[in-house]
């Protein structure tokens, strides 16, 4: 017998805010279970996650919390419907389940905005700016681990490519690009690399300069995915024992506004690219 697909954050999304549908709707477990004449402890797997849910079944359920918002409703049967096996699946014996999360919510989202404090994003780093911070996890990765690591987070940068990339956004404070990571070359190389890449339409990328002093999020590196509906959406945050992700409205509120004051607090997309060319050129 085929063992069980493992429980992936879309998974485990879409089966929480079944749950949440139907405490909303004041229903128990046992109440929502007779009404689609099925077991309580069906009912529960799926609310857990445990067992997929079909289409179908999404839109019965939503009838019988009388749901309102079809948006959401249509949204919610679009994660039922995809079953896709993605890329980051090959990654699974070898790699935190955290980083195949974050690349499942990448590929998914319709929009993702990110800020950086002493980092580069990952969604704008060269192979050898990667494999250098790579080396430095704790404890220490032996060589295949880090091209394990290396390889996955060039291909969740498939994102940003092809015929609809998806919409980005960054702000990176100007101690990451002081880094220095790598040595002059590996340096000068990655910044360059910023600059082209900011040059596409669909990306934009703001500098926080050192001269803005204290600002909210300082220390905190945050990527934040927009879903099809903001229901959906989640807020990834880098943690030293792995991503954490938070879904909540009020911390999705939280971090949307967070974004919203680093993006007005730093530099204009254009001055952001005269820093960075001036600081490439003196490398």
């Amino acid at each position: 017998m085929p063992g069980r697909p493992p429980l992936t954050a879309r998974r485990l999304r879409l089966a929480i805010e079944l749950r949440k549908m139907r405490e909303r709707a004041g229903m128990t477990a046992t109440e929502a279970a007779r009404m689609l004449s099925t077991s309580q402890g069906q009912l529960s797997n799926v609310e857990s996650g445990r067992f997929g849910v079909s289409p179908d079944r999404v839109r019965a359920l939503a009838r019988i919390y009388s749901c309102p918002d079809q948006a959401f409703i249509e949204a919610l049967v679009g994660m039922a419907t995809d079953k896709t096996f993605g890329w980051w699946e090959s990654y699974r014996e070898v790699l935190p389940s955290g980083l195949l999360d974050l690349a499942e919510l990448e590929h998914h989202a319709t929009a993702v905005r990110t800020a950086y404090t002493s980092h580069m994003p990952g969604l704008l780093q060269t192979a050898d700016h990667a494999r250098e911070i790579f080396r430095h996890v704790i404890p220490a990765p032996t060589q295949p681990e880090v091209e394990h690591r290396v390889s996955h987070r060039i291909k969740r940068q498939g994102v940003l490519y092809g015929p609809y990339p998806t919409p980005y956004s960054t702000v990176v404070h100007e101690a990451a690009l002081h880094m220095g990571v790598g040595g002059r070359s590996v340096a000068r190389t990655q910044l360059q690399h910023l600059l082209e890449m900011s040059e596409q339409e669909h990306i934009t990328l703001h500098v926080l300069p050192f001269d803005v002093g204290a600002f909210p999020g300082s220390g905190q590196s945050i990527n934040y995915l927009h879903g099809p509906v903001p229901q959906l959406d989640t807020a990834q945050l880098d943690q030293f024992h792995g991503p954490v992700l938070l879904d909540a409205e009020a911390h999705l509120q939280k971090y949307r506004r967070l974004l919203d004051v680093v993006e007005a607090t730093a530099l204009s997309p254009e001055k952001s690219r005269d820093l960075i060319h001036s600081l490439a050129q003196s490398l």
